[in-house]
């Protein structure tokens, strides 16, 4: 069978053939891969820079993907810490970690939204104790899991929500996802901090996706600017890239009620997140998440690796 295969974390996948994968857990099944996304987090898997990576080569990158079953039923799953991954033409699936879908299920639009709009779901529903009528900053908001935290964080019943990126044209749009402000980090830093003061201070949970420097900026203007400093501002980390590190100054934990976690593969179990999966799935497909989808077939995955675009990569076999 063909699969994107890394046999140097230095180089992107090539088109390659190997043998086709055997099914050897009583959870097990072997399904054909329909619809796998290039998501941020496949990229860092192919690379070795994931911090769940184990450095054991060769390796199909790949963490979800939309597969038929043996008997023709169409499931959505997602793979644990595996050599196998889901940029395959079949791959294994440990049906625990999968959700049924109808035959007329979007195979291409399940495999690019979930994985993103995992990311705030899990966190406004494992991380923190999420309300409706809280209000919400999404840092890092132009990316493809910031504008889909956008929407989740609507659906969710969140009152306020801040969009908060670099990408103008994309903050532009942010409206009609549900954000209800927008800051422009491409502004100067004093703007930047000027509006985070004026819109974002009494936000109740950062969504970050950037970390680094916009976030060591972000959060001593929000902080010294909030109303009340003893209300709780939960700040979750969730991605990394503008950068792997903040200076934080130790006042920010003294003057205000700043609760700092993150949300992703061990601090949320298997379990907590495997949970969460039929409401999502069900969510993407009534149309209440939307994202673009730029499909292409796995053959062409050395071209594609490296091309940044709007639209979320689909491969199909």
């Amino acid at each position: 069978m063909h699969v994107a295969l890394v046999t140097d974390f230095d180089h992107t996948p090539r088109y390659a053939d190997v043998d086709e994968p055997r099914a050897v857990g009583p959870h097990e099944e072997v399904v054909d891969v329909l619809a796998a996304a290039l998501h941020p987090r496949v990229r860092s898997q192919a690379d070795g820079s994931h911090y769940t990576s184990t450095d054991a080569l060769p390796l199909v990158p790949g963490v979800d993907g939309v597969g038929r079953r043996a008997d023709g039923s169409l499931v959505y799953f997602v793979v644990g810490d595996t050599q196998l991954g889901t940029l395959a033409e079949k791959t294994i699936v440990d049906l625990r970690r999968s959700v049924p879908l109808p035959a007329d299920a979007d195979p291409l639009l399940l495999a690019a939204a979930m994985n993103p709009a995992m990311s705030s779901w899990v966190a406004l529903t494992k991380r923190v104790s999420f309300r409706p009528g809280q209000s919400v900053l999404v840092l890092g908001a132009t990316g493809a899991a910031g504008q889909l935290a956008i929407q989740v964080a609507r659906r969710l019943g969140a009152g306020d929500v801040v969009a908060a990126g670099r990408d103008r044209a994309k903050l532009a749009r942010a409206g009609s996802l549900g954000a209800t402000a927008t800051i422009d980090l491409f502004a100067s830093p004093d703007e930047i901090a000027a509006d985070l003061a004026a819109k974002a201070a009494d936000v109740d949970v950062v969504l970050d996706y950037l970390w680094g420097e916009p976030a060591q900026n972000a959060v001593m203007p929000m902080l010294l600017a909030r109303a009340d400093r003893s209300r709780a501002l939960d700040w979750i980390q969730i991605g990394s890239s503008a950068g792997a590190e903040i200076a934080l100054p130790s006042a920010a934990l003294r003057q205000a009620n700043l609760r700092l976690l993150g949300s992703g593969q061990g601090s949320v179990s298997t379990a907590g997140i495997v949970s969460v999966l039929p409401d999502l799935v069900a969510e993407v497909m009534r149309g209440g998440l939307t994202v673009e989808v730029d499909e292409r077939p796995l053959a062409d995955v050395e071209a594609v690796w490296s091309v940044a675009g709007a639209a979320r990569v689909v491969f199909v076999p």
